[in-house]
């Protein structure tokens, strides 16, 4: 008797749990969006996507939004002759696994990342994870976690064989460079993140191939993945593109010549337009050196088509520093073009941040305001910061104008990216595009604080009495 009433019990919480998770699910999907139609040739992707979820592969739990690992899985899994992948940081294991497999097919593979993540996680010391910043240490701790699969506290041989990504890598002799392959002791920042496919398929995205970046942080089960975009596109003439920039940054490759070319090392190159069905596509890899007129730049090229807006421009940018970006929307601003702004709250309010200046004020430091710096005389309310999950980024560096061209890719509005930086932009004309961006963008902006926070208020308040004794 005693048994049986034992079972009723388990049974009847067990019943609670699965109508509570059934009644999540109902809610779950309630707030799910129908997906947009996408373009045959360039395919738009979130992670924080509202009419899609997927079950994350490491915390095994549902994620609203768009896979993306696992897109760019499928995409090197349909490889058949070749794969280049050029990327900031590699750390998913799944990734580096399926690129293994691709060159035990007889796939002929090559990878570029970026030094100061070109060491596997596993092998730190203790006193290297010391001298890591907060963050970085976090996601070291995140690593263990998630490789600790016995939970002994230690790491196995096996363990690690598993799950860090560049050990895989190196295991397999897949042919690997970083951007010392020069010569040097690196360049600015190798910040690509792109995938080239049988000469055929890019994959873009604004992510890095980790975690955090894509599904969240591992101990941190409310973390969602910092926000970011993916695209897959479809042209031969797009990916030889891709290729030729890949090239002059992989020279020989493994070989030894130091005849790689990253940063400003490599020859000056124009933009490029393609033509892809309903789609014109400009592309431009930077850097270009600050000898050289601004206007062939990267952030010209974003002026260029900030300044084309007639009705509208949203922006959502991990951080946004180009003076010159900033005047050139205060221009649009005075034209009537509505604009709005979302950057990373780790950057918004810094004294170089353009947000500030949009909002009609600055910040110094020790009394002295940045070079240039120009706060608009008829500031602007819609410019703010997204309220994400504790840990999670805006790491976005898209905009969208007149709601039918979006500038995305790697590049951050920043003279760094433009002028020292390995990056990609794109422009692309195309409404059907542009209208899943533009749904990214009202997301973010739906859940947001606009305007300048009391603590910064405060702050200038405390400045103006310092600077003006």
């Amino acid at each position: 008797m005693f048994l049986l009433s034992i079972q009723w019990r388990l049974s009847s919480i067990f019943l609670v749990i699965l109508i509570l998770s059934a009644c999540q699910r109902v809610h779950s999907d309630s707030k799910r969006l129908e997906p947009l139609p996408q373009d045959p040739f360039v395919q738009v992707y979130f992670n924080h996507s509202q009419s899609s979820q997927y079950l994350e592969p490491y915390r095994q739990q549902i994620h609203q939004g768009d896979d993306l690992e696992k897109l760019i899985v499928d995409t090197i899994s349909q490889a058949k002759s070749t794969i280049d992948v050029a990327v900031q940081e590699l750390r998913l294991p799944k990734i580096a696994q399926t690129i293994v497999d691709k060159q035990k097919s007889g796939v002929k593979v090559r990878v570029i990342i970026e030094n100061h993540y070109s060491r596997p996680w596993s092998s730190f010391t203790v006193d290297e994870v010391k001298k890591l910043d907060k963050r970085e240490q976090q996601r070291y701790q995140d690593y263990r976690l998630f490789a600790d699969s016995n939970k002994d506290g230690k790491l196995s041989i096996e363990e690690i064989n598993k799950t860090d990504a560049l050990v895989i890598l190196n295991q397999a002799k897949i042919p690997l460079i970083d951007d010392r392959a020069d010569g040097s002791q690196g360049s600015s920042l190798m910040h690509h993140k792109f995938v080239v496919v049988d000469n055929r398929f890019a994959i873009v995205t604004s992510a890095n191939f980790t975690m955090s970046d894509i599904h969240g942080d591992f101990i941190n089960t409310n973390s969602l993945g910092n926000a970011n975009n993916l695209l897959k596109i479809d042209s031969p003439e797009l990916a030889d593109l891709f290729t030729k920039e890949f090239n002059l940054m992989w020279g020989d490759g493994v070989a030894g010549k130091l005849d790689s070319k990253f940063g400003l090392q490599k020859p000056l190159q124009n933009s490029h337009q393609v033509i892809l069905g309903d789609n014109q596509i400009t592309v431009k890899f930077s850097p270009n050196s600050p000898t050289q007129p601004w206007n062939y730049s990267s952030n010209a090229l974003i002026g260029n088509t900030l300044s084309s807006a007639s009705q509208s421009i949203d922006i959502a940018l991990f951080v946004f520093s180009e003076q010159r970006l900033a005047n050139i929307l205060e221009i649009r601003h005075k034209n009537n073009v509505k604009i709005r702004a979302l950057i990373e709250p780790g950057f918004a309010y810094r004294p170089y941040s353009e947000a500030l200046d949009m909002m009609g004020i600055a910040l110094s430091e020790k009394c002295k305001n940045q070079l240039d710096n120009h706060p608009w005389k008829n500031p602007i309310t819609t410019v703010g910061v997204p309220v994400l999950a504790k840990g999670d980024l805006l790491h976005h560096k898209f905009a969208v104008i007149d709601q039918k061209t979006v500038i995305t890719g790697s590049h951050n509005w920043t003279k760094a990216a433009n002028n020292n930086n390995d990056e990609t932009l794109l422009v692309i004309e195309n409404p059907i595009v542009a209208a899943h961006y533009q749904r990214e963008f009202d997301r973010l902006y739906t859940n947001s604080r606009l305007g300048i926070p009391p603590k910064i208020q405060q702050k200038i308040k405390a400045q103006s009495k310092q600077c003006h004794k």
